[in-house]
C-alpha cells in the first residue's frame, strides 16, 4: 500500500492551479466563433429567461445536449450579467485543471518526474489545447471519467475510503454533461480496472449497478424531452442523442479512425504510448512493479475508450480525450524507469523534441510572417519570448538534474505562448462573425422590418449570427431562389455574396447591399427589399 502523504496532495492542488491559470491567461473579451457560438448562444438564451432542462435556440428547446454544461457557464456568468470568453471556457479550464491534478497525485507517489512529465505530455497535446481554450463538453467528461478511475485506483493503493456515493454522483454528472455516452465511458474505464485486478465481484455489482442507474438517467431524460417539447421533441432527442450517432445519420467515419487518425491529432502522447507499451511487455521481469502496473491499467482503460467509442457511426477527434490522460500518463513511462535501452533512447527522443521547440516555432513564424504580412504583424514580442525559452532550454542541456522537467516547460511555455498570441488571434481575424453581425443588426433596428437569412442553416452559420445579436430575435429561413421571390417586403435580407450573384435574371437582381463585411471567412451582405 502506497500512501499519499499531504505533501503531494498539496502539490497536486498548486500543479491543477498553475495549469488553469495558463488555461485562461489573456481569456476575456474574444467574439465567439465556430462551434463555442451555439454553446454561448444557449448560455445567452439561459440568462435572459431562466435555467431549463435543455438548451435553446430562437427560444426553442435544442435535443442534441442537456442543459447541465450550460448550466455552469450561466452560473459563472450572474455576477458579470452578460455571457464573455471568460465565463464561457471556465468549465473546461477547470476540468483541465482536475485532470492536471488527478494526474500529479496518481503518478508522484511513484515518481515526481513521472508526474510532471506526463502533464507536459498532456499540455502539448494540439486537441487539448483547442478543447481547453473553447467550450467542450468532452473535455469535462474527460475530468470525470479520469476522476472514477482514480477513486477505484486510489482505494486499492492508496488506502483511501471506498467512496461509492462519489462514482455515482459522477456518473451521474457525465451522464447531464455528455449523455449517455457520459456515463458508459467512466464505467468502462473503471471496469477496466476491475478487469485487469480480477476482481470478479466488484465488476459485476458496478457493472450492474451502473447499467441500472443508465437506464434510468435515459428513462428520465425522454421524460423530460417530451414535458420540454411534446411527441416531436422526444423523437429529435432520440434521434441526436441515440440513435443519429450509432446508425451514421450524424456522420460516419470508418472503425479504425480513433486508431489511425490519434496518431495526429494527439501526437506526441499516444504514438508514443504505443512504442512505450511495446517496450514495456518486451521488458525484464525486474523492471516490472507497481509502476508498471499503472502503466497497464491506464492502457486498459484508454483502449477501452477507444474500442467503445469506435462502435458508433459518428465519431470526431475530441470524443477521445477521456483516452488521452492515459496515453500521457504511459508515454512519460521512460522517465520513471532507469533501465532499458530502448526506454533510453526514447528518453533522448523526447528531450530531443522539447529542445527543439522553440526553434522550430520561431523558424515557423518567421516564415508564416514572409507569407502572410497582414495577419501577423505583431509577432516581435513572440519572437523574443521564444528565444529566451529556448536560451532557458539550452542551459539545462549539459546539467542533468532537472533537465527533463526543464525542457519540458519550455517546450509547453513556447506552445502555448504562439497559440495563445498568435494562433488565437488570427483565427479569431479570419472566422469574426461579430463585426457584420452587430453592424448589419443596427441597420436592421434603424428601419425595423423582419430579417430573412438566405441560406444561413437554421443549425449552421445563422447561429453564428444570433450569437451577436444581445436580445431575442425570430428572423425568417429561406434557400432557394423562389423562396426569396416570394418574399414581400419590407424585408432585411442577409447572405453569401456569391448566394446574391446567383439571383441574376430575377427582380431581386436589382437590390444593392446596403451593407458588404467579412463573416466567418466569407464575404456577405445586407439587402433591403422595399415594399411594392
Amino acid at each position: 500500500m502506497i500512501t499519499l502523504s499531504p505533501a503531494i496532495r498539496r502539490q497536486s492542488l498548486i500543479a491543477g492551479l498553475l495549469a488553469l491559470l495558463l488555461f485562461i491567461a489573456g481569456v476575456y473579451g474574444q467574439a465567439p466563433i465556430g462551434f463555442d457560438s451555439r454553446f454561448v448562444l444557449f448560455a445567452q438564451e439561459m440568462l435572459r429567461h431562466g435555467p431549463t432542462v435543455f438548451p435553446t435556440t430562437y427560444s426553442q428547446p435544442y435535443a442534441d445536449y442537456s442543459a447541465l454544461s450550460t448550466l455552469f457557464i450561466w452560473l459563472l456568468a450572474l455576477p458579470f450579467g452578460a455571457i464573455n470568453t471568460l465565463t464561457a471556457w471556465l468549465p473546461s479550464a477547470i476540468a483541465g485543471g482536475v485532470i492536471v491534478m488527478l494526474m500529479y497525485r496518481l503518478l508522484a507517489v511513484h515518481s515526481q518526474r513521472w508526474a510532471l512529465i506526463s502533464i507536459a505530455l498532456l499540455m502539448l497535446t494540439s486537441t487539448f489545447i483547442t478543447e481547453v481554450r473553447a467550450v467542450s463538453q468532452d473535455l469535462m467528461l474527460a475530468a470525470v471519467a479520469l476522476s472514477v478511475f482514480y477513486l477505484g485506483y486510489a482505494h486499492d493503493h492508496f488506502g483511501s475510503g471506498r467512496r461509492w456515493p462519489l462514482i455515482f454522483v459522477l456518473l451521474l454528472l457525465g451522464f447531464g454533461i455528455r449523455g449517455p455516452i457520459g456515463l458508459v465511458v467512466p464505467t468502462g474505464m473503471l471496469c477496466s480496472y476491475y478487469l485487469l485486478n480480477r476482481q470478479w465481484t466488484r465488476l459485476f455489482v458496478f457493472g450492474v449497478l451502473a447499467s441500472i442507474l443508465l437506464a434510468a438517467c435515459v428513462g428520465l431524460l425522454l421524460w423530460l424531452a417530451k414535458l420540454s417539447g411534446g411527441e416531436a421533441f422526444l423523437q429529435d432527442v432520440i434521434r441526436m442523442q441515440f440513435m443519429g450517432r450509432m446508425d451514421g445519420s450524424e456522420g460516419v467515419s470508418g472503425s479504425l479512425y480513433y486508431f489511425t487518425s490519434s496518431l495526429g491529432n494527439y501526437a506526441l502522447a499516444y504514438p508514443l504510448a504505443i512504442v512505450v507499451l511495446a517496450a514495456a511487455w518486451l521488458s525484464k521481469p525486474h523492471q516490472r512493479g507497481p509502476a508498471l502496473r499503472l502503466v497497464q491499467y491506464c492502457a486498459a482503460a484508454g483502449l477501452i475508450v477507444m474500442v467503445g467509442l469506435s462502435i458508433p457511426q459518428a465519431k470526431k477527434a475530441r470524443y477521445l480525450l477521456p483516452m488521452l490522460p492515459m496515453a500521457a500518463i504511459i508515454a512519460a513511462y521512460p522517465f520513471q524507469v532507469a533501465h532499458g535501452r530502448v526506454f533510453a533512447w526514447l528518453r533522448g527522443i523526447i528531450q530531443a523534441l522539447w529542445l527543439l521547440t522553440p526553434l522550430l516555432l520561431i523558424v515557423a513564424l518567421l516564415v508564416a510572417r514572409r507569407k502572410f504580412p497582414e495577419l501577423l504583424t505583431g509577432v516581435m514580442p513572440v519572437l523574443i519570448v521564444l528565444g529566451l525559452l529556448q536560451l532557458l532550454a539550452l542551459s539545462r542541456l549539459w546539467k542533468p538534474r532537472w533537465r527533463a522537467e526543464v525542457l519540458a516547460l519550455s517546450a509547453v511555455l513556447a506552445l502555448w505562448t504562439v497559440y495563445a498570441a498568435v494562433f488565437e488571434p488570427v483565427e479569431r481575424a479570419l472566422y469574426d462573425t461579430r463585426s457584420f453581425s452587430r453592424a448589419a443588426f443596427a441597420q436592421v433596428q434603424q428601419n425595423p422590418a423582419p430579417l430573412v437569412l438566405h441560406g444561413m442553416g437554421k443549425d449552421a452559420k445563422a447561429i453564428k449570427f444570433m450569437v451577436n445579436v444581445e436580445q431575442d430575435l425570430q428572423p425568417q429561413f429561406t434557400e432557394t431562389v423562389q423562396q426569396l421571390e416570394a418574399l414581400q417586403g419590407p424585408a432585411w435580407l442577409i447572405m453569401d455574396s456569391k448566394d446574391l450573384q446567383s439571383l441574376q435574371g430575377t427582380p431581386l437582381a436589382s437590390l444593392q447591399p446596403v451593407l458588404s463585411g467579412r463573416f466567418d471567412k466569407n464575404d456577405y451582405v445586407l439587402l433591403y427589399l422595399k415594399p411594392l
